[in-house]
């Protein structure tokens, strides 16, 4: 402060100048930390650099904490969908309402089914899907159902769907990991906040233009297949061209 107050400020760049604010800011956070003896802070920066970047508690095995946005994804018909990108920690079930809400806006009516993670299904998000008879995945909460005789073709239905719906889960959680092994998700090497977050979006929007590309592709190989089985039978050799194929 008395070197601002003693120099000025006008001969700096607009990057010291913000560097300057930054490191500010850091400095101020520090005093707090150490006036009110705690380890952790709202908003607190990491780096100087990247302001914008706060530190994420994971508590996994490899990493207790990762740093990055904060994407909260989600997918129909295999096309993803970015309801909620941020880059401050929060508790990714709130968002569950927004995007059924969103989903029912786009389409005009609520989804069958929701598959998502364990950390969705709190007491406030199980009871608005029953409200709008929507079936949410995982098992109910409370105590498990006791086998018997009556209920014991119950249960085998139940636990079938449980393994579709667990399938169609894992589907989504793969696309994180398409999103990083082939996409680039995973080596976001921009500085900016605004720039970063472009990269993260245009990940996504190129894995949705590689599905459309795709099905086109399908579409070609079956209509031109189709159109061969018909030359085929036109010219008569059906009998040939069946044993040929296999």
């Amino acid at each position: 402060q008395e070197l601002v107050t003693n120099v000025g400020t006008k001969d700096l760049s607009r990057k010291q100048y913000r560097d300057l604010l930054i490191i500010n800011e850091v400095y101020r956070q520090q005093q707090e930390l150490y006036r009110t003896r705690t380890r952790s802070l709202s908003g607190r920066i990491i780096s100087i650099s990247q302001p914008h970047v706060r530190a994420i508690a994971r508590g996994k095995a490899r990493a207790a904490f990762e740093f990055g946005a904060k994407v909260s994804l989600s997918v129909v018909d295999g096309y993803c969908r970015v309801d909620r990108l941020s880059w401050d920690p929060y508790n990714e079930s709130t968002d569950l309402k927004d995007q059924i809400d969103n989903y029912r806006k786009r389409y005009g009516y609520y989804p069958e089914s929701v598959h998502a993670d364990k950390i969705y299904r709190t007491r406030e998000n199980l009871q608005y899907c029953k409200d709008h008879a929507i079936r949410i995945t995982g098992p109910k909460l409370g105590r498990p159902y006791k086998p018997t005789d009556e209920n014991k073709q119950l249960l085998r239905e139940l636990r079938k769907q449980e393994r579709i719906d667990e399938g169609i889960r894992s589907s989504v959680e793969g696309k994180f990991g398409v999103a990083k092994r082939s996409h680039t998700l995973g080596l976001i090497r921009t500085k900016l906040r605004e720039t970063s977050e472009t990269s993260i979006m245009m990940v996504f929007f190129m894995m949705n233009l590689e599905r459309i590309l795709k099905e086109r592709l399908r579409l070609l190989f079956v209509t031109i297949w189709n159109l061969i089985k018909k030359l085929v039978r036109t010219m008569g050799f059906s009998d040939q061209f069946g044993a040929e194929c296999a």
